[in-house]
């Protein structure tokens, strides 16, 4: 008789033992972020695919996001066990969004192609990129819960609905608040996150948004440029009970805010971009960008979590980006092209460990000769400016730019700097450097300082290179070389 509550006892203890077990070891599982990168494809000098995938290899990057499935792309990580998140774009919404047969050819095309033993490791499908984002009027809104619907039973007839999720990478600015707790969806987007919440919670996705201090930065001269920073800040935040010393934190915590007021405060979070550039702007730079991507990775990698989500970091991050991309546009900014924790060749900008060692280069990347195309000295340039826009229209110049690593070289040296990146995006083609007897060719680096002069890679031929396409950018580059003064 003495003995039965104790045994009760007894019992009621072990199980209480083993619920807490169970708990430390599922959230031990919950706060394993996990750091991958965004793979970019629109490079002057673009790098072999199997170059780049051992470059993530080199350096134990285990989860990639792609913006599309570039066939090329896919297939080198074939095989590579690298995780993979594939984006498919904003202009595709529309028909994906009515057709279910475009739905079912598209997951054929581009997943299940893949999806066989020893292929690729697909974990994410991004429907759309940011189509919510305020710049947009709209004009993708009313395309992506259908899209999402079709493409899951896409998915589903594929047999690949358990294994693949779903997602929607959305801009920072769909929601909204001057204090992370007052977070809250953009009034006329409440309705339709309300519905993409809920279509993503039953599925098992995550919620993927891309937060840029950066942008804050760069976009208000009052934004104060530590809290940007994970090393601490004169300008904290005081939000009720909860500080906050940086703006990743404060932003995160906005986005949970938000969830929370529509009932799914729990919703699991990945991080689908996240970086800092090194060059097109003031703000932007190599010291700032390791500053900001180092903090970054100790900050999730060591579970601090945020105010709101104590312990409980992003699921996942995924830095923006791998390589610098010289063809984006530049419509936003002259750092759009700079975002790259590597340059275009795949060599380490700076130092960064990323969790597992220090930044290793690129292997096997194969140059062209060591040579430079320069303004000719000797010559007279003042019909130059022609040659000068030509040169930049084709190539990047960005660099060029107030803010940049190359804008106090001189008006030569502008000029030189502009006839040698499209020398060399030209392959070095000899006819490439004339510019009407102004350029020469020189094999004395005219490298100035922190302005590096490229010499392009023979890997694979430019990419998406043409002198007759490509019209709005030619349009806005001639609007962009007019503002610098090369004379």
């Amino acid at each position: 008789m003495l003995g039965t509550p104790l045994a009760k006892d007894g019992s009621i203890l072990l199980r209480i033992l083993l619920v807490v077990v169970v708990l430390l070891v599922g959230s031990s599982g919950l706060v394993e972020s996990g750091i991958g990168v965004n793979w970019g494809t629109l490079s002057l000098h673009k790098m072999s695919p199997t170059t780049v995938v051992n470059l993530f290899k080199d350096n134990k990057i285990e989860k990639v996001k792609l913006f599309e499935a570039d066939p090329d792309s896919m297939k080198a990580l074939m095989g590579s066990g690298i995780e993979v998140m594939v984006g498919i774009p904003n202009d595709m919404l529309p028909l994906l969004s009515t057709s279910t047969s475009a739905a079912d050819l598209w997951v054929s095309q581009n997943v299940s192609r893949y999806m066989v033993k020893g292929g690729a490791n697909i974990k994410y499908v991004a429907v759309g990129n940011e189509p919510f984002l305020a710049s947009y009027s709209g004009q993708y809104q009313s395309y992506v819960v259908p899209a999402l619907m079709n493409l899951q039973q896409s998915m589903a007839k594929a047999n690949l609905a358990g294994i693949i999720k779903l997602v929607v990478p959305c801009n920072a600015d769909a929601y909204e608040s001057s204090l992370p707790s007052q977070g809250a969806f953009r009034p006329e987007l409440t309705q339709i996150m309300t519905q993409l919440v809920s279509f993503l919670s039953s599925n098992g996705s995550p919620f993927v948004v891309n937060i840029y201090p950066f942008l804050s930065l760069y976009g208000n001269s009052d934004f104060p440029q530590d809290y940007a920073f994970f090393e601490g800040t004169t300008h904290s935040v005081t939000d009720g009970p909860n500080v906050y010393y940086n703006a990743f934190d404060g932003n995160f915590d906005t986005l949970v805010s938000a969830l929370s007021k529509i009932g799914y405060g729990q919703m699991p979070i990945i991080v689908g971009e996240v970086g800092w550039p090194t060059d097109g702007a003031i703000s932007a730079n190599l010291s700032a960008a390791r500053a900001f991507n180092q903090g970054l990775i100790n900050h999730v990698l060591g579970n601090k979590g945020t105010p709101l989500r104590p312990n409980v970091p992003p699921a996942d991050i995924y830095l923006f980006s791998l390589l610098d991309e010289g063809a984006k546009s530049i419509l936003p900014g002259n750092f759009e092209r700079h975002w790259g924790i590597f340059s275009f060749d795949g060599q380490a900008k700076y130092s960064l460990n990323l969790g597992n060692g220090l930044l290793r280069n690129a292997k096997d990347v194969e140059y062209l000769p060591s040579r430079w195309c320069v303004a000719d000295p000797s010559k007279d340039l003042s019909t130059v400016a022609d040659h000068f826009k030509l040169a930049c229209i084709y190539a990047d110049c960005t660099t060029l730019n107030y803010g940049g690593s190359c804008n106090e070289i001189g008006a030569k040296g502008n000029v030189s700097y502009a006839f040698n990146s499209y020398y060399q995006l030209l392959k070095q083609n000899e006819k490439s450097c004339d510019f009407d007897g102004l350029g020469m060719v020189t094999f004395l680096d005219p490298s100035i300082g922190e302005c590096r002069f490229l010499v392009g890679t023979t890997n694979v031929k430019s990419s998406g290179f043409s002198l007759h396409g490509r019209l709005v950018i030619v349009l806005l580059l001639i609007f962009w070389v007019s503002w610098i003064h090369i004379v």
